[in-house]
């Protein structure tokens, strides 16, 4: 013999549990979409069902009885165990996560984000912008691009993103009119931004050899930035000539929102790798490494 138990109506249920979280028909009507007359209803016809009061109506809102409280809980974790049950059902999307810095991150990640959606609908990618080296195991994090020399250790892949050749760059409009580059004098005479790599002092002597124009603090204006990615935006405003890794700026200078003062590139050391652990990879993270190997070269 099957035994029914006997359930009051599941919109009752509901009521008195919304309720119950915002102590408040009010706070439950904009939760529940309907109006605070109706919640109210649905309560009182849940208490008439049971013969027992679960709410002290009180000025300032709802009060539980004792019994009240008591029947809340075990109606809450009810409706917690059946979220967790649909849930169940449903297949959640794969997890990428994937560490870089914020200039990585904001110059070419991003815009390439847009085509990787498209072709991984299913993967929910999860980008973490930051300076500081992340922790695979404790951070949670799949992928990782960083600037580095091999061998970076026996647990971890490393395929070579790109080269880090520097270039310098800067708002067309502080080019003279009709110019196309700038001599060395030139360039010094204009404010340098620079960055944590301090790459202006190698470049100005690679550029133009040790004669050639200093860059430190007493050869003329200059600002500081403690991220790569400000000093871009600073030369996007025309505010100065950064320096910057070629590939970072590909797509500012395809548009014409940047341009080179200097036909120059500084193969400076270390490169571009992405960094994964060698045995615990998912598929979802292998193809989010292999599209990203697959992009290195793209400019849009």
């Amino acid at each position: 013999m099957v035994l029914r138990l006997s359930l009051p109506p599941l919109n009752g249920l509901r009521a008195f549990e919304v309720a119950g979280r915002h102590l408040s028909f009010r706070g439950a009507s904009e939760e529940l979409g309907v109006t605070q007359g109706a919640v109210a209803q649905q309560v009182r016809g849940l208490e008439q069902q049971l013969g027992l009061q679960l709410f002290l109506r009180e000025s300032r809102g709802l009060g539980f009885t004792e019994i009240g409280r008591v029947y809340h809980a075990a109606v809450s974790q009810a409706f917690r165990q059946l979220g967790e049950a649909t849930a169940r059902l449903r297949p959640a999307p794969d997890q990428v996560t994937i560490s870089v810095t914020p200039t990585f991150a904001s110059k070419w990640l991003i815009p390439r984000l847009p085509r990787f959606a498209a072709a991984y609908p299913g993967v929910d990618l999860r980008v973490m912008a930051t300076e500081r080296v992340a922790s695979f195991r404790s951070d949670g994090i799949d992928l990782a691009v960083r600037l580095g020399n091999p061998p970076f250790g026996a647990s971890l892949r490393a395929d070579l993103l790109f080269r880090q050749e520097v270039v310098a760059v800067c708002a067309p409009e502080l080019l003279p009119e009709g110019r196309a580059a700038l001599s060395a004098e030139e360039l010094a005479g204009l404010t340098l931004l620079h960055d944590t790599h301090d790459l202006w002092p190698r470049y100005m002597a690679d550029a133009f050899g040790p004669s050639g124009p200093a860059s430190g603090p007493a050869s003329g204006k200059g600002i500081r930035f403690s991220q790569t990615t400000l000093a871009l935006d600073a030369a996007l405003a025309g505010q100065g000539v950064a320096l910057a890794a070629r590939v970072l700026v590909n797509r500012d200078l395809a548009a014409g929102r940047l341009v080179q003062p200097v036909d120059h590139r500084l193969a400076t050391g270390p490169d571009y790798y992405i960094l994964a652990p060698r045995r615990t990879m998912s598929r979802a993270a292998e193809a989010a490494r292999d599209w990203i190997l697959g992009h290195s070269e793209s400019d849009g």
